[in-house]
């Protein structure tokens, strides 16, 4: 209530001022005032009420009955105005929580998804994986045993937002319960494959390739689950090809085998992993073509793998004027020379 008397004298100050003598100084302050109206949640309705008694009360003899009526219509607009304003209020409130809890989330999803790139002998290794919005549809996960090797998964489930999520995070959860004499490429996905078929609902799709890295033979093995093309690159002939690799999705049918292929890497060579966000980033044109993405990972051979994979980030980001229209993750396994 002190508030409200407060705001009657301010506001009549304010009114009288400028009807006296207009000037710039009352219109800042009144700015002033509106926005902590604003703050207070006085609705637009009160401050028209207001409005019409000061005027009464200042011009009791020129401020006519036609000139009354003419306020009650606009407090009755301002009434509609009013419920609208305090909807809005509330939305914004609502929208703020969620954002407050989608933060939350995404932090607890950086924990419990998170995994170091590796310090391997022998090998350059670089990985960058960016989230379109809050939370992250893609997954990669790298594992280094005892023998020097390292198994390297990247996966990307077929939607967005929290669903996506929790989804990576049970796949990651089944992958760490693997024994450690299963986690050949097959094995790998023919377990996440039972586990999603049972677990995760019929509208959402994961794909996931599943590679190991021998150190000893330098020879990468894998097995691919309907996920983006590996490629490699050839640095004796400074050649990209594509890393053949077909199998059906996970969680489509529990009784799916796939089919493991292997892959001699020559020194200088580079395996470069992604998702479907970096082949199908999009300009106002339209997809990227092909030949814009070796392009760049060409430009930027002279760098580290993670170099690499951080620069070619940065320069699709900006064609698609910083605003990702999905999940973005990049892999290089560089073997060094």
């Amino acid at each position: 209530m002190d508030f409200r008397r407060s705001m009657e004298s301010k506001y009549r100050e304010l009114l009288t001022s400028y009807l006296k003598g207009g000037s710039e100084q009352a219109l800042y302050q009144s700015q002033k005032f509106s926005r902590n109206a604003l703050e207070r949640n006085i609705p637009p309705e009160e401050m028209v009420s207001l409005h019409k008694n000061l005027m009464i009360e200042l011009f009791p003899d020129d401020f006519t009955a036609e000139m009354q009526e003419s306020f009650d219509i606009l407090l009755e607009v301002m009434v509609g105005y009013g419920f609208a304003y305090r909807e809005h209020q509330n939305l914004k409130h609502i929208q703020q929580e969620l954002r407050t809890e989608m933060e939350i989330a995404a932090n607890v999803q950086q924990t419990l998804l998170g995994t170091e790139v590796p310090c391997v002998d022998g090998m350059d290794i670089g990985a960058i994986s960016v989230p379109a919005k809050h939370m992250n549809g893609d997954y990669f996960h790298f594992v280094k045993d005892e023998n020097n090797s390292v198994s390297i998964a990247i996966a990307d489930v077929i939607g967005k937002g929290l669903p996506a999520a929790l989804c990576m995070s049970m796949i990651k959860y089944a992958m760490d319960s693997l024994p450690e004499n299963r986690k050949s490429p097959t094995v790998v996905l023919e377990n996440l494959n039972r586990v999603v078929e049972q677990n995760v609902d019929l509208t959402m799709f994961i794909t996931m390739l599943y590679g190991t890295y021998n150190t000893t033979s330098h020879c990468f093995s894998y097995a691919s689950a309907g996920h983006e093309p590996g490629l490699y690159y050839d640095a004796t002939q400074d050649e990209f090809s594509e890393l053949p690799a077909k199998g059906l999705l996970l969680g489509i049918d529990k009784k799916t085998k796939y089919r493991e292929y292997e892959k001699e890497v020559m020194p200088g060579d580079m395996i470069i992993l992604m998702s479907d966000g970096v082949t199908e980033s999009r300009t106002e044109e339209g997809f990227i073509e092909r030949e814009t993405l070796l392009s760049l990972i060409k430009k930027y051979l002279h760098l580290s793998a993670q170099g690499v994979v951080q620069n070619v980030y940065k320069e699709l980001e900006k064609l698609q004027d910083f605003q990702l229209r999905d999940d973005f993750t990049l892999i290089i396994l560089r073997r060094k020379v």
